[in-house]
């Protein structure tokens, strides 16, 4: 029987909240982003024995926020922390920001620990840096029995100079929204058995996903019940294919009113105001089910929470909008009808559904399934929708107290092909009865199907001289190519598929000699492909990491359909021994970022800088407008452009890119905040509307980058100075630009030139879209820029110091014996103005805006260095 009404018992629903926040690392107290207040732990009660610790700091800060990520905790050996708490059931958040941290003896990818509260297991071999992400929060809901809650950290046995560290701990004291064992007849349904699963207080969790469907994210200090949790933003993360239904809001006249059995802290308003359904064709449903997948660890039991409230007048009566639920392809639920399962108390009160899942230790086990369908036999009303608020997945302990176990492969899918353990979405959902017999005979049917299809793919395969991979399983667990529709490996002519053996070759067996950097998906290592004959760059992932997957796909995907002189170029892949590995052109010089500051390499020259941005706008100008729909990069910056051994600049990295407006009109791309700090559009943070602006305003604060070699942003430096984008644009309107640049390169450039290039980083980065350049304009204001400093240089117009760098330094200017790719001659002259409007094609300019052209594309990893 599922869990419709909330089975926290009476004591419970008056709980008091309190929390415990620790600055790791922090010699004193900081205020957070949401007000409150952490405590530094150096000088705290809670690190007894600290001195065998080490407070570090990063070298980079990188896109984070300063609390709690800017100082660490270090351990080399085993250390504890001890945490005065009232019993009862505590959330646990650990914060991690991977980075080299300040300390010669420290290396990052040595990074690897196990956590523990207790008797629980929280992280096992853990490593922030192989987890894909420039930041990240481990969740956790453990009972405390006692007055101490004790973190023990431990580094693992290998390598050899392991250690552990966490940036932030977070305590925060919870009324039990998951035991079940004070009321029998709420314990969730083993999904697949006629059994229920008891969750009781003996049992830990960890939070898997917690999912705002249909609405935008919410923010912690936004939660219920000062719980402080994040919901996440369901598209494009979780919600599966192209069949994603409709979002809407709830009527504006209408109040969520939570009964008795459910407190407000279950959910917040905002999670329960907004929903996702199949739309309003029936027709067009009863062909398809509304799905969203969940990465998790094989060889757990899994709580799955869904949250439902009707919200809109059109279903004011019992019988409209009845669905069956599905979970990894079994029948969780039938015929539910929210208006019935709230006790037909009407619109607006929410109610929420549990069942407990079984991951099996398999390799087709990788995505837990959450499907709606309509059902077919719900009466004259029907309206054969289905429809959800709410999600989420929370990993429960195993029987040794263990949450910690290494992912199996995360292998991708193709679109369109069937994936193992995936409910169909095809019509033979349109009853329930044939519904039902679909999933009693659905093992062995999809153990059939699976069987014919790999056959006949093999022998299809034979006949044209290829090979269903290396691990000889079918062509839906491969990479897929954007050029093929049918099931099969990435085109050769496009994507080259490596096998392991190859790639050990290429390393010399991954020999720590050749490694060039280490960044979020893993480690990169200079190798050579075909005999020595090309060096190339080998980015390694970690396949038992919870992340990198989507990064991996999305890398494939994009690099494999551009090609661009200002892009990285991707030259194969190889998914093979559980390893996700990809192989780009060799990039000799680094990135922009290690020519600019915090280096021994020598400063670039002004013209070089210019002839490097030139290049870069030229990438994203075609990612923009170049494709049959637009490439938004979103993680512009100077560690994303990368220089060959000719210093022609390259764009790279492509984890976080998303496709721009696709349908006629449409503007904008409604997504979930990504991005590095100190690059983000405003006006995309604020409305996380995403457009081709947003890579311009990131692209304005890599021109503030190159001209006044500094970081984007710099804590140490008074308030408004930090955000270099903010200061750059103030001195710009002061007239006082000059005081902020390279002094490298001051008497280099004339007052002149320096105001036209910094015109442009002032456009690019203004607050609102519409009044930022195009790319292409961006291009053509470098140009102009770049022909106005030859001039100057040609005629002795400008000083310059050492006329030699350019001899010591060979350029590969992007403007040279290239066609310009588009010549918008009319884009400077359509409105009136009396100043020269940097990057036009002459001196009489527009006083409007730049409008946008093609410029920057590169997926090779920032961290390719």
């Amino acid at each position: 029987m599922s869990t419709s009404i909330d089975p926290i018992s009476a004591q419970n629903s008056t709980y008091v909240p309190s929390d415990i926040l620790v600055n790791c690392g922090s010699p004193g107290n900081s205020t957070g982003p949401d007000g409150r207040t952490w405590v530094g732990d150096a000088n705290s009660n809670y690190a007894v024995g600290a001195d065998k610790t080490i407070t570090a700091t990063p070298s980079s800060q990188g896109s984070v926020q300063k609390v709690p990520y800017m100082t660490a905790r270090i351990f080399q050996t085993q250390f504890t922390y001890t945490f005065p708490v009232s019993p009862g059931r505590k959330f646990i958040r650990l914060y991690f920001y991977p980075s080299n941290y300040t300390n010669p003896n420290l290396v990052d990818s040595d990074s690897s620990f196990s956590v523990s509260a207790g008797p629980f297991t929280l992280l096992r071999n853990f490593s922030a840096l192989l987890n894909g992400q420039s930041s990240l929060v481990r969740e956790f809901s453990i009972n405390v029995t006692s007055n101490a809650l004790k973190l023990t950290f431990a580094p693992a046995a290998a390598p050899k100079n392991a250690f552990a560290f966490v940036n932030g701990i977070e305590i925060v004291s919870m009324p039990d929204i998951f035991a079940s064992d004070s009321d029998p007849l709420n314990q969730p349904p083993l999904v697949g058995t006629t059994s229920t699963f008891v969750v009781d207080q003996y049992t830990a969790l960890q939070t898997v996903a917690r999912v705002n469907v249909g609405g935008k994210t919410v923010n912690p200090p936004d939660d219920s019940g000062l719980l402080y949790r994040t919901w996440e933003n369901d598209d494009p993360k979780y919600i599966y294919a192209a069949a994603s239904g409709v979002t809407y809001p709830k009527d504006p006249n209408l109040t969520i009113t939570y009964p008795a059995s459910i407190p407000s802290y279950i959910a917040p308003t905002d999670v329960y105001g907004t929903a996702r359904s199949m739309g309003p064709n029936p027709q067009l449903n009863l062909k398809f089910n509304l799905t969203w997948t969940v990465p998790v660890h094989a060889g757990f039991y899994y709580l799955v929470r869904l949250h439902f409230r009707e919200i809109s007048s059109k279903v004011a009566q019992i019988n409209t909008r009845v669905f069956d639920i599905f979970i990894n392809n079994q029948t969780a639920k039938t015929n539910l009808d929210v208006l019935v399962q709230n006790k037909r108390m009407g619109l607006g009160v929410p109610v929420y559904e549990d069942y407990v899942v079984l991951l099996p230790n398999s390799t087709e086990s990788q995505y837990l399934w959450i499907a709606l369908h309509p059902n077919t036999a719900s009466g004259q009303h029907a309206g054969y929708d289905a429809e959800m608020n709410g999600l989420e997945v929370f990993k429960l302990n195993g029987s040794t107290g263990n949450l910690a176990g290494p992912n199996p492969p995360m292998l991708i899918r193709q679109p369109g092909s069937p994936t193992p353990g995936a409910p169909s979405n095809k019509s033979s959902h349109g009853s329930s009865a044939g519904i039902a017999g679909g999933v009693v005979g659905g093992a062995l049917a999809l153990a059939l199907l699976l069987l014919v299809v790999w056959v006949v793919l093999k022998k299809k395969r034979a006949r044209q001289g290829t090979d269903l991979g290396s691990s000889g399983g079918p062509s839906w667990w491969l990479p897929f190519s954007p050029y093929k529709t049918s099931t099969s490996s990435l085109p050769s002519k496009l994507c080259r598929h490596f096998s392991f053996a190859e790639i050990r070759a290429a390393t010399n067996d991954f020999d720590e000699a050749l490694l060039l950097g280490v960044g979020g998906f893993g480690k990169v290592y200079n190798g050579s492909i075909d005999n020595g004959a090309t060096r190339v760059a080998i980015k390694r992932g970690n396949p038992l990491s919870e992340q990198g997957v989507h990064e991996f796909q999305t890398e494939i995907e994009m690099l494999s359909k551009l090609r661009h002189r200002h892009l990285v170029s991707l030259i194969g892949y190889c998914e093979e021994d559980c390893e996700m590995i990809l192989v780009y052109d060799y990039m000799g010089q680094g990135t922009l970022r290690e020519h600019l500051y915090r280096t021994q390499n020598p400063p670039l020259p002004w013209k070089q800088r210019l002839d490097i941005c030139i290049g870069a706008a030229r990438g994203l100008h075609y990612l923009h407008t170049g494709v049959k729909h637009p490439i938004i990069h979103r993680d512009v910056k100077t560690t994303n452009i990368l220089l060959d051994d000719n210093w022609v600049a390259k764009v790279s990295d492509f984890g976080l890119s998303k496709t721009g407006p696709t349908a006629l009109g449409d503007t904008h791309v409604s997504t979930v905040v990504k991005g590095s700090f100190g690059y983000l559009d405003p006006e995309y943070f604020r409305r996380q509307q995403l457009t081709e602006k947003s890579d311009v305003y990131s692209f304005g604060v890599v021109l503030f980058e190159v001209l006044c070699a500094r970081p984007a942003l710099n804590t140490a430096l008074p308030a408004e100075e930090v955000s270099l984008a903010e200061w750059g644009l103030e001195c710009v309107k002061r007239g006082t630009i000059g005081s902020i640049v390279d002094p490298y390169l001051k008497g280099k450039i004339s007052q002149e030139y320096l105001k036209k290039f910094a015109e442009t980083a002032e456009k690019c980065v203004a607050e609102q879209g519409i009044d930022r350049p195009t790319m292409g304009d961006v291009v053509w204001n470098l140009e102009f820029a770049l022909q106005l400093q030859e001039g100057a240089e040609d005629g002795g117009g400008v000083l310059e110091a050492d006329t030699d760098d350019d001899d010591e330094v060979p350029l590969a200017l992007a403007g040279k014996g290239e066609r310009r790719e588009s010549e918008p001659s009319s884009w400077f002259s359509t409105t009136s103005g009396s100043s020269v409007n940097v990057g036009g094609r002459s001196e009489e300019s527009s006083g409007s805006a730049l409008t946008p052209s093609a410029v920057f594309s590169e997926i090779l990893h920032a961290a390719g260095r």
